[in-house]
């Protein structure tokens, strides 16, 4: 397969300490990172793709490396999600790839984190934006961790380009007062309660 060329990654770290309602003490830290690389399959149809899944894990376990390197370590991550633009060479089914080499990259460092990594995708063109849901890493239906971080690159992705995105979160969302399954109600089984 062909080699995962990296042109730039981009991150970014918010620190949210209220949303018009009271001041927090802690804030939620919400960080992504974002790396833009070359699509070995832009411009032309290829059959077979599956096996530059196993190329980009390293790509993975860099870029969560240093999403809980930003928020001090995996004791502190209590939401994540991954996400990819596509340039517009490229398909879909191209950012698909992201999906096991970047959700488990983070499941494999953050230790024990049993719900699906949550993921959006979509074709775009240079500096589209891409909403990147996150839920709880224990249990996708915690209702408080439903969040999501806007991620981008005013130049990319160009045409033959992929960006491929991952989110770390330290908690639910600053206000969260909308009911449903508690972070302290998680039974912890099945990655969904």
């Amino acid at each position: 397969m062909p080699d995962v060329v990296l042109r730039k990654t981009v991150s970014s770290l918010e620190e949210i300490y209220h949303e018009g309602g009271p001041v927090s003490d802690t804030p939620l830290r919400r960080a992504s990172v974002l790396a833009i690389i070359s699509n070995p399959f832009a411009g032309s149809y290829v059959t077979e793709i599956q096996s530059f899944m196993e190329d980009l894990k390293p790509l993975g376990l860099q870029m969560a490396q240093k999403l809980l390197d930003m928020l001090g370590g995996p004791e502190t991550v209590e939401g994540y999600g991954k996400g990819s633009l596509i340039g517009e060479g490229g398909e879909l089914e191209h950012g698909a790839l992201w999906h096991a080499p970047g959700g488990y990259a983070m499941r494999q460092l953050l230790g024990k984190a049993n719900a699906i990594v949550p993921s959006s995708k979509k074709v775009s063109g240079l500096g589209a934006r891409l909403d990147v849901p996150i839920t709880h890493i224990n249990a996708a239906y915690v209702r408080s961790h439903f969040d999501s971080m806007e991620v981008g690159c005013n130049d990319a992705p160009r045409a033959d380009e992929l960006a491929f995105a991952l989110v770390m979160t330290t908690g639910p969302r600053i206000h969260s007062r909308s009911g449903g399954l508690e972070a302290w109600q998680i039974e912890g089984e099945d990655g969904l309660r």
